[in-house]
């Protein structure tokens, strides 16, 4: 049991963004904290110094990346780590994305690990389940500093929206004020130039001072012009406010996804096949069809040689493939691996678009990153290995999009996506016209995106050449 933590003024910044400032809080023991945010903002880093910090008091992270256990899938490597962790006996746990390699089986019984823990939790996530069932504190980190939200994510989805429906219907009442005052104005402005009419004759006959009619307009003016001026200023405000609460589901990025060469055809076909890494036989008795316009999910357990057959459709030297395959070209695929092999770690995002396409134009190629989220030029300029997750995902869709796959391969592409880049992209995926095969345990973005035609993996075990 921990002691009570302190965090005073934390700050996070990098040479082109300043993800937070002047954070203070504190931390219980039992405390079950949820980070969440869009990418890049700074959940892991925040977690990392956390850790950092308090590193002596019995506490445990585990990484978004586990770079041990090289050998073994995502999955089988967090389950290594945080048994590893556990062990330890933590009395406060850091879980950087737990979920995101986790086939069903395994994300129950780290559900079931969660709902019994005894100690202080912290998780960076953008999992809605894990928010809804593990966690009663939000550290929402967005333009620039962190909120923190007593509640479940539900909870905090809901008073947001609350109180984005408050100021908005008040809004609404200013700008009816504001117009009927505008409207009285005019009635002013009409009745006073009748009257101010009137008054000239009265002063031409010597019967009426001319400086009362012009008394009376300037009061009248002077009177609405404060009133508009009173209901401007509490539009600023209520504006400031509504751009504050920034719900995670209202952005909306564009994805174009083009496509070429569709045709009613079979794309892919496997008759009879396996694959295998040296002496030890991965799948076997593989038949599966891919149609040019079909959408097919490789699903099955941690292990269960789900990418390996993804690498044996892309002509994996590694892979050792026996049986009829008939697969396209790789020039005709577009790939999005697990760690967004295809960016180049030490070039910005302007750089990897404009080598997929020398002859675009710069202006060309801000717009095509636009649409994926990229508008910032520290965000463009940036090297790609110092990108969040989440955004070197975004720029691996946009490297693919530069071109047009006749099948596009996407390899748990929602581990790294915030919560309102998923739902745009379930969205998108859902229309894509061309042939796509996509690994995922996330069974709710399956459906999301339409998919019906499922393969599952089963492995071979004990088998050999």
């Amino acid at each position: 049991m921990h002691n009570l933590i302190q965090i005073k003024n934390f700050n996070l910044s990098f040479p082109q963004k300043i993800c937070f400032e002047n954070f203070s809080t504190q931390i219980s023991f039992g405390d079950r904290i949820g980070i969440i945010g869009k990418n890049g903002v700074g959940k892991s880093s925040l977690l990392k110094m956390i850790f950092d910090q308090n590193s002596a008091i019995g506490i445990a992270h585990v990484p978004q990346i586990v770079e041990d256990f090289a050998s073994l899938s995502g999955g089988e490597r967090f389950n290594k780590a945080l048994s590893q962790a556990l062990g330890k006996n933590p009395s406060m746990l850091l879980l950087d994305e737990p979920t995101n390699h986790l086939d069903l089986h395994n994300r129950q019984s780290l559900m079931r690990m969660l709902d019994g823990y005894y100690g202080t939790l912290m998780i960076v996530t953008h999992d809605r389940e894990l928010l809804r069932h593990c966690i009663d504190i939000l550290w929402h980190i967005d333009n620039g500093r962190i909120t923190i939200f007593h509640g479940n994510y539900d909870d905090y989805i809901n008073e947001m929206h609350s109180k984005r429906r408050s100021i908005l219907h008040q809004l609404e009442l200013l700008k009816r004020e504001k117009k009927n005052l505008h409207q009285d104005l005019m009635r002013e402005q009409e009745r006073v130039a009748k009257s101010k009419s009137s008054g000239q004759k009265k002063v031409a006959s010597k019967r009426w001072m001319k400086s009362i009619g012009d008394l009376k307009a300037m009061k009248a003016e002077k009177s609405q012009g404060g009133k508009l001026k009173t209901i401007d200023e509490k539009k600023q405000k209520l504006s400031e406010q509504l751009s504050e609460i920034r719900l995670p589901e209202n952005i909306t990025p564009k994805f174009h996804l083009s496509h070429r060469d569709v045709s009613d055809k079979i794309l892919v076909s496997v008759i009879d096949g396996s694959v295998a890494y040296a002496d030890k036989i991965i799948l076997q008795n593989i038949n599966l069809s891919v149609g040019s316009r079909e959408h097919v999910a490789i699903v099955g357990d941690n292990g269960s040689g789900k990418t390996t057959l993804v690498k044996a459709i892309l002509g994996d030297a590694d892979v050792m493939k026996s049986g009829d395959w008939n697969v396209p070209n790789p020039q005709d695929i577009g790939y999005l691996d697990q760690h967004y092999g295809n960016l180049d770690p030490e070039k910005s995002a302007v750089e990897i678009i404009s080598a997929e396409n020398p002859e675009w134009t710069h202006a060309e190629i801000r717009r095509h990153l636009n649409d994926f989220l990229f508008r910032k030029n520290e965000e463009v300029n940036m090297s790609s290995k110092d990108l969040s997750g989440g955004e070197r995902a975004r720029l691996s869709l946009a490297k693919i999009a530069v071109r047009s796959p006749r099948l596009l391969i996407l390899d748990e592409i929602t581990n790294n996506i915030d919560l309102e880049t998923r739902d745009h992209l379930a969205e998108i995926l859902h229309e894509y016209p061309a042939a796509m095969i996509i690994v995922s345990h996330d069974e709710n973005f399956l459906s999301e995106i339409g998919i019906e035609n499922k393969i599952e993996t089963q492995p071979c075990l004990h088998c050999r050449i």
